[in-house]
Parts: C-alpha cells; structure tokens; sequence
C-alpha cells in the first residue's frame, strides 16, 4: 500500500491579546513625552556603583611652631616680684612635702578676734553708755560666714536710722552698712524712751584673713536730724585676725589631697 507522505506547515502562535492593565501603561508611556523626559533625568542622576566608593578625606595636623607661633606663653617677671600662685596649689605642695617628710599634716585656720569684749551688753556700765551715747554696741559675733552683731539706741522718734561704718585700710577707704530693726523695748521708768534693738552684719573678703589684719568699724545712729556716735571712745571697734593649727588626722589626708 502505498503511504503519501505530508508535511505540515508550522505556523507562528498568534498573538496574545493584551491586558487593558498592561495596555493603558503601554500607551501612556508611549504617548506622555514628560514621563519619557523624567524618566531620562532619572536615570542620569541616580549614582553608580563607583560613585559610592568615595575616596576619604586626608586630615592634614600642622602644629603652632610650623606657623612661627610660639608652644608656651612666656611671663616674666620684674625684680622683688612674687608670682601669684593660688592658694590650692600652696596647699597640695605643703601637704605633699610634709607627706614625705614623714610629718602630720598641719592646717593654719585664720578666724577674727575682737580686740574689745565680744559681749558688750554684760558690762557693768552698759545702760550708762546707752544713756549718754543714745547707741551703744550689744554685741558682736564672728564666724566663717561673716560678722555679726546687735546694737540698743534709745527710741527718741518713729524715724531713725543705724549705719555701721567699716574698713579694711585704717580708714584709707571706708564704706558703711545699713542695720536692720529687730524689736522695741518698753519705755523705762519714769518717763525715760525705751531702746530699739538694731541688727548688721559685715562681709569677710579673702584679703582680711591674713594673720595681723584688722577690721575697723564704728556705729552711728540718725534720728530727729542728728547724729550720735559710738566709736568705742574714739578707739573704734577693732577686729584682728589670728590663726590657729589643726593636724589632720591620718583617715583624712587622702580625701583632703584629693578635694582641695
């Protein structure tokens, strides 16, 4: 029997019919020539692979004496001149050389004294003083936040002022203090004004605790137009500063080289 043989013709697959989805974006890309014009921008700004290696930036050191400029600022210093040295630094040298030398660390306090009684008030002739002087000192107390004290003026009117004048300089320069009204006293007998108790207090600057410096003041009292003094009888109330030693006790030489 005999077999013909055919050959079949291949035929390309027909196309695909598009998706609207992919059919809409077909055409805006192809018909929008501002998405076109982006997209190019785009592409040419966006960076390269290379572009993100950057290459560092050298830190160049140059010293002062490469620019003529000097490492250290000299101070020099005339004849019979002390360098000012602060009191901190005197204090670490001295504790650390009394350290070596096996010694008990000692610190030299100053504190002010009066030269006159502290407790004036206690004095037999107090109330005669008052009487004749119309102010007179009560008392005075020092501690290492200032001076303090309390002055009696006889209560002559409503209106009065008390002002403690101070120096430092024997009276070189001065400056004075207004006292402030603590309370009143009753009247005193047989018609007498009673007294009003005033209260001031002084500053301590760094300077006057030096061993050998005085305080000087003296207290005036203003009332009706006049002024009545009390000046210690012409000598002043005087403050003298003295100092005292105290050893530091082993348990603390550590802390006090470290905190001061």
């Amino acid at each position: 029997m005999d077999r013909t043989d055919t050959e079949a013709e291949i035929l390309p697959p027909s196309p695909r019919p598009a998706s609207g989805r992919e059919h809409g974006l077909k055409q805006t890309a192809s018909s929008d020539p501002a998405t076109k014009a982006s997209q190019r921008k785009r592409a040419q700004s966006l960076s390269s692979a290379s572009d993100k290696k950057r290459v560092p930036r050298r830190v160049q050191v140059r010293f002062v004496d490469a620019l003529g400029l000097d490492l250290e600022e000299v101070k020099v210093f005339r004849v019979q001149q002390d360098p000012l040295i602060p009191q901190h630094v005197m204090f670490r040298l001295l504790m650390s050389s009394e350290l070596v030398f096996g010694k008990s660390p000692e610190l030299n306090l100053p504190y002010l004294r009066p030269c006159f009684p502290d407790h004036m008030g206690a004095q037999p002739n107090f109330q005669d003083r008052l009487r004749s002087l119309r102010v007179s000192l009560e008392q005075v107390v020092c501690s290492d936040h200032g001076i303090t004290g309390t002055i009696h003026v006889l209560n002559l009117a409503y209106e009065k002022e008390v002002r403690v004048h101070y120096s430092f300089t024997n009276w070189r320069t001065h400056t004075h203090t207004i006292a402030s009204w603590v309370s009143g006293g009753p009247p005193g007998d047989c018609g007498a004004p009673g007294t009003d108790i005033f209260r001031f207090r002084l500053p301590v600057p760094p300077f006057i605790l030096e061993p050998g410096a005085l305080l000087e003041f003296a207290i005036c009292y203003r009332v009706n137009g006049c002024d009545f003094w009390d000046n210690n009888s012409g000598n002043n109330y005087k403050l003298a500063c003295h100092s005292y030693k105290v050893t530091v006790p082993k348990e603390c030489e550590d802390s006090m080289l470290h905190f001061t």
